[in-house]
């Protein structure tokens, strides 16, 4: 699975540890949670840091939600449940590593 680079251009906002947007692990930086979407640091600017395609992730048998002691972070129409350093969303049946 790929990351697509796509500047979020008009991102005038910036994000760091105290700036009230949740903190994202994602491989090699950190994602901020913002509008519904995520904002990754890239060469001065911010880019979008959604990922391309579709990874389940097999062999996941816990369940998240309310109170399955993973954080969760809107992510567009959908809540994403931060687990092992990346995040992990329901799709049909099972659950995809974002």
């Amino acid at each position: 699975m790929t990351t697509l680079h796509q500047e979020h251009s008009t991102h005038s906002h910036t994000h760091g540890p105290d700036c009230g947007h949740t903190e994202v692990p994602h491989g090699d930086h950190v994602d901020y949670a913002h509008d519904g979407h995520l904002h990754r640091e890239h060469g001065g600017h911010w880019d979008e840091c959604e990922p391309a395609g579709h990874s389940a992730h097999d062999g996941h048998d816990h369940q998240h939600g309310e109170n399955c002691g993973h954080s969760a972070v809107a992510h567009g129409d959908h809540l994403d449940y931060l687990h092992d350093g990346h995040r992990h969303a329901a799709h049909d049946g099972h659950w995809d590593d974002h």
